[in-house]
């Protein structure tokens, strides 16, 4: 298949979500005020809490069988491999850049957590509907690929809300522990003229021990107390990290894409469970039709949410262009060719199966802008928010020619 004619299949849904995300920036803008930003906060509630379980309940519980679950082991390795590359990368870019302290997680953050939901809803199935796909029949080809897209953001959620979340958190409190350091030596010392009274002296007339002895045990007493208070301060914020962390583990997997994606499993592993909703004979199928009903209103309205999210990026920012020039080059260029180095190392060793989209799935995978979550992150530890918008909108901005140009040659590879 011609390259070009792999080129113009790419870039439809790419071209969808950039439309679309236009409107979502238009309807956000003082002149429509319609997209505000209380009210994307409450329609993202709703695509979190109904419209997102839903779709990914009825995708998975169409299609995938027991055996999917079996071969598709490798996406959640896959996914942690992006974060790990991601965040090494990062981490080279901040001390090649330099940042300012507290953006050095943020940029971290933006570099190993990529969106893994919600554009890959929209990119792999309508991929799958264009004349000239390389995938096979249109109607089959659509509706596995929204499996594998609900599949990996479930995976996406639990890795950002779990490896990301704590990687923001750090950081900002190591930023304003610092901040704090600052300030307090910034105050002026006044403790040498607090007592001014001659302990030797003292200490002569009430026949104590001599000053210096007694300034041994002192120092002595001061630092076995310090000792021991850092000892029990460091054990106590061992464990309430671990606490933290597992606590924020099972919030992860309570949440409700989460759980939906697990009951969308059963359901489809399980045969007298799947024939209950699934079929045109089943007693049940108007649940299941119900469900997706719903399910069809997550990809319109994430993409609106996205497009209204960006433009708080078009706000001024200190944020150095070296910045949003490293993290572009981290996510469009040398993280996707390392995605497909490792799938097709993956494929190779036997790891995959033989499902072409199944491996362009593991390549976008390495492709996708940052996940919007990072924002919302930011917000909430109050550190670097404006600047986070910003990489938001440039990243976003590129990706639209970026995910073209790198969906063409991943169909290309495996044509």
């Amino acid at each position: 298949m011609g390259f070009w004619t792999l080129f113009q299949v790419a870039s439809v849904p790419n071209l969808q979500v950039l439309l679309i995300s236009l409107v979502g920036a238009f309807m956000a803008t003082k002149h429509c005020n319609l997209l505000t930003e209380d009210a994307r906060k409450s329609l993202n509630k709703i695509v979190f809490m109904v419209f997102t379980p839903s779709l990914m309940f009825a995708s998975l519980a169409k299609t995938v069988t027991f055996e999917d679950i079996v071969s598709w082991w490798f996406m959640p390795v896959n996914i942690a491999l992006t974060f790990v590359v991601g965040g090494i990368l990062g981490w080279i870019v901040v001390k090649l850049v330099k940042p300012s302290p507290h953006l050095e997680g943020v940029v971290i953050a933006v570099c190993s957590s990529g969106n893994l939901g919600n554009l890959m809803l929209i990119i792999v199935p309508a991929i799958c509907k264009e004349d000239g796909s390389p995938f096979g029949d249109k109607g089959i080809c659509s509706t596995v690929g929204l499996s594998y897209a609900s599949f990996s953001m479930a995976l996406g959620g639990f890795f950002i809300w779990t490896y990301t979340f704590q990687l923001i958190r750090s950081s900002c409190t190591r930023y304003k522990e610092l901040q704090a350091e600052e300030n307090r030596t910034k105050v002026p010392n006044g403790g040498f003229d607090v007592n001014t009274e001659a302990p030797l002296l003292k200490g002569k007339d009430q026949g104590q021990m001599p000053d210096s002895d007694k300034a041994e045990k002192s120092i002595e007493d001061v630092e076995s107390q310090a000792e021991l208070n850092s000892e029990a301060k460091r054990e106590t914020s061992i464990f309430s990290k671990i606490g933290g962390f597992l606590h924020q583990i099972v919030e992860e997997l309570m949440a409700p894409p989460t759980m939906a994606a697990v009951v969308g499993f059963i359901f489809g592993a399980v045969s007298w469970l799947r024939n209950l909703i699934i079929g045109e004979g089943a007693p049940f199928r108007v649940l299941q039709e119900s469900i997706k009903l719903l399910g069809d209103g997550t990809i319109p309205c994430i993409t609106l949410i996205l497009g209204g999210n960006l433009t708080k990026g078009f706000r001024s920012s200190k944020i150095g262009p070296l910045v949003v020039i490293g993290v572009l080059l981290v996510r469009y260029v040398i993280s996707p060719a390392i995605g497909i180095w490792v799938v097709k190392a993956a494929g190779n060793l036997g790891f995959l199966p033989s499902d072409p989209l199944y491996r362009y799935v593991l390549m976008v995978q390495f492709t996708v802008p940052p996940a919007m979550n990072i924002g919302t992150m930011t917000q909430l530890f109050g550190v670097g928010s404006d600047e986070c918008s910003v990489l938001f909108f440039w990243t976003y901005l590129v990706a639209a020619l970026a995910l073209t140009l790198w969906s063409t040659v991943f169909m290309w590879i495996l044509s």
